[in-house]
């Protein structure tokens, strides 16, 4: 029996902004605010957040158990070994990853990189749209077979793969089968910085979601606001990214 389900990889020990998941913006913190956008989602089955054992990460573990959120704990270096127990808990065949510092993610992107996964007829290993850059940083989906992201577990001990999770995936089209899903036009704005790594990223999720009376806003209803706040457009996008090295675009 199939089953979809979405693991969020969250850690306190952020290098550049420790802590930041549990930042709070409007008195929900960023990870809160993250499950509930996720919740919108029409393809998943369940949500796991997936952290690390220690102990500054209780602090996750203790607001999901409040929450009813689903929470897993396992290494704090090994992503792709804290992934993938976190998916065979929640008995999931196909995998979901929505990353931690990506709390605007809009559930219309994720359900549209769950369905060309599914409904795609060469039987995909491995869907996403982060392989080049297209979407704006922010909106980032990978889904996959549990089965490969198993098997690439089974494959590597390079601690880079290792705690890169789905890295070795990406990494291996000749091992299986990949495809990146490039943005429709009015989503294709890969100079909008909508991740969470510094204070200047904070500030511009701050004034986002200040601006909207919910959380239940659009990627569309974002990129207008950005285009009409162009001091708030511009003030992050100087902030170095470190995962532009895994991508085919900084080639």
């Amino acid at each position: 029996m199939r089953k979809i389900v979405a693991s969020v990889q969250v850690r306190m020990g952020s290098s550049r902004l420790p802590g930041k998941v549990m930042h709070e913006i409007g008195g929900m913190p960023l990870l809160g605010i993250l499950v509930e956008r996720l919740k919108r989602s029409n393809t998943l089955d369940e949500i796991i957040i997936a952290t690390s054992e220690n102990e500054e990460n209780d602090v996750i573990e203790d607001y999901c158990l409040e929450k009813n959120i689903n929470v897993f704990r396992g290494s704090e270096n090994d992503v792709l070994h804290r992934t993938l127990m976190a998916l065979k808990k929640a008995d999931a065949s196909i995998g979901v990853e929505i990353f931690g510092d990506c709390p605007l993610i809009d559930f219309r992107i994720i359900d549209l990189i769950v369905n060309s996964f599914t409904n795609d007829k060469s039987n995909p290993d491995f869907v996403g749209n982060d392989l080049v850059t297209t979407f704006p940083p922010g909106m980032d989906v990978e889904v996959f077979k549990v089965s490969a992201l198993e098997d690439s577990a089974n494959r590597t001990n390079d601690p880079e793969y290792r705690e890169h999770g789905t890295l070795f995936l990406r990494k291996h089209p000749k091992i299986y089968k990949i495809r990146n899903i490039e943005a429709p036009k009015k989503w294709n704005r890969p100079e909008l910085e909508l991740e969470v790594d510094t204070a200047e990223d904070m500030d511009v999720i701050r004034n986002i979601i200040s601006h909207f009376d919910d959380l239940n806003f659009s990627l569309d209803e974002i990129i207008n606001f950005m285009d009409s706040n162009p001091d708030i457009k511009n003030h992050n996008t100087s902030v170095p990214r470190r995962w532009k090295k895994f991508r085919e675009d900084d080639k």
